[in-house]
């Protein structure tokens, strides 16, 4: 049966980005679930370092499987490895939902990383390959509102399954999370292709006539087709023949570039987001919240995620990337450094906090901090939503060249996983240890984010993918004069239009050959 086909851009990326969903379902499944006592019954009460072991599981998965995509993406093709990935979320499920111990819980948590892995890398390269430059940002910034709604979704039924008693408060939740990726391995192929790694692989034909489908209601003969169809040969005939391994992503030419990719996948885990995420329940059990009054604060912070990151989509490609990811740093690191200062200031030593032995600090008995660590709780995470949560995954796809962009992707998305893996696996002991000092180090790490995007970052919003390959050249400006916007397509277009030549499909073609 032939499956129909589907080239709107925005539907693409709703589906496309299913992928993000799982990455968010993960990060609840442990956050709504670790604070119950079902789950620290059935689990022997882990230790901090234990627990973070556990939570750390996933994003290990992931840092291998965002370094083993760039093979499958380059060989097999965009949409291959991302429904390939679904495959593994599955199996990782399964064995999460019938864990019997601790170490089959760390097992089904690195498969569903090693998927996760892939779709991180993957669908942000796939989305960045398709969508038009105009609208680039938007539409790759839906893969971190799919994370948020996963985040939600999973986050409420974890809730209500804890009102279960037994060990389906946990198996549901986990066996749930299949959903999504049993969607997105039926939809994906009825989707196209990327047409730039068609293009690469000398699938000309298919790669044109995806670009009118997608960009010109299927005219091939369409201009700014024609303009795209140009430009994509042109950085094929430069990038022919040239090494596409990682070790290349090293070299004098790509180092800049990837210095960007990587530091901006970095720079999102060390400003402290996604601890905020997955202990939200930790931090408000230190500022005395307890039961169901903390799953419902906590609750909060995720319906602020969500609803904060909606706005980015209508202004990411007029604002730029550089001016968002500096404002969001230091609005981040004046919030989080308030909620280290309060604990400071005003929270008392306990040996334990509603029973949880990894938390020393708490604020039970001033209600003003306490209520002042939520709010600065939630204005982190609005920040965090404005700015660093969605540009982060848009800007290190847009660095890279064709040749390189899955690889470059994919050490990028490692490198966000493998601070995810060290973070979630130190914050327990941070906060057994050291209390509201790990709250000042994230605050740090947010100001010299700051510093270091001012100076090397430049602004890629509203170039095409190979305009950018510019701004990392030897004749580039430095990156704080460089701005929203690109001329060298629009030149290509006019240029077109005003040939005296009959500009067609068939002319493109010829040029090709």
């Amino acid at each position: 049966m032939r499956l129909p086909k589907f080239y709107n851009t925005y539907l693409t990326a709703a589906v496309a980005t299913i992928g993000g969903s799982l990455f968010g379902f993960d990060v609840s499944s442990m956050s709504a679930i670790i604070g119950t006592e079902q789950y620290t019954t059935y689990f022997n009460n882990p230790s901090s370092t234990l627990q973070g072991g556990i939570t750390a599981a996933m994003s290990g998965g992931s840092l291998v499987g965002a370094l083993l995509a760039a093979f499958v993406s380059d060989r097999l093709g965009r949409r291959t490895a991302i429904q390939f990935s679904c495959i593994l979320w599955i199996i990782g499920s399964i064995i999460c939902c019938a864990a019997q111990n601790v170490a089959m819980l760390i097992v089904g948590r690195v498969i569903n990383g090693l998927c996760v892995g892939v779709t991180s890398s993957q669908v942000p390269v796939y989305l960045a390959e398709i969508a038009k430059r105009e609208i680039r940002g938007k539409v790759m910034a839906i893969q971190q509102w799919s994370i948020e709604w996963g985040i939600l979704i999973l986050y409420y039924i974890g809730y209500g399954c804890s009102f279960i008693k037994g060990t389906a408060s946990f198996r549901i939740p986990w066996g749930v999370q299949m959903v999504p990726a049993v969607l997105l391995f039926i939809l994906i192929p009825m989707f196209p292709e990327s047409p730039r790694w068609l293009a690469g692989k000398g699938r000309w034909d298919e790669c044109h006539e995806i670009l009118a489908n997608v960009h010109a209601k299927g005219d091939l003969d369409d201009l700014v087709v024609l303009a795209e169809m140009l430009e994509i040969r042109e950085m094929i005939d430069l990038e022919t023949g040239k090494n596409s391994s990682y070790l290349q992503l090293l070299t004098k030419e790509n180092w800049r570039r990837t210095s960007a990719g990587v530091m901006a996948q970095v720079w999102q885990q060390l400003a402290g987001g996604n601890v905020m995420m997955y202990y939200v329940v930790y931090v408000f059990e230190m500022a005395g919240l307890s039961g169901n009054a903390n799953l419902i604060a906590s609750s909060v912070q995720y319906v602020v995620f969500l609803v904060f990151t909606l706005p980015v989509l209508f202004y990411i490609d007029h604002t730029g990337r550089r001016s968002l990811m500096i404002i969001g740093s230091i609005g981040m690191g004046v919030f989080i450094f308030a909620v280290g200062g309060i604990l400071a200031q005003y929270g008392e030593y306990a040996p334990s906090v509603g029973g949880n032995e990894n938390i020393h600090i708490t604020l039970v008995n001033s209600y003003g901090a306490s209520r002042a660590v939520l709010v600065c709780s939630y204005l982190f995470t609005m920040v965090y939503s404005l700015t660093w949560a969605p540009t982060a995954w848009v800007y290190a796809p847009e660095v890279f060249p064709l040749y390189l962009r899955s690889k470059g992707m994919s050490a990028a998305a490692a490198g966000n996983w493998a601070m995810n893996f060290a973070l979630a696996f130190y914050v327990p002991p941070a906060f057994n240890n050291i209390g509201w000092k790990t709250f000042a180090i994230f605050g740090t790490f947010c100001f010299a984010m700051a510093i270091h995007i001012f100076f090397t970052f430049p602004e890629t919003a509203g170039k095409s993918l190979e305009e950018i390959d510019y701004l990392f050249g030897p004749d580039a400006p430095r990156p704080w004069k460089t701005r929203v916007g690109g001329d060298d397509f629009e030149h290509k277009v006019e240029d077109l239009r005003e040939t005296d030549l009959k500009v067609t499909s068939e002319h493109v073609e010829e040029t090709e050959d």
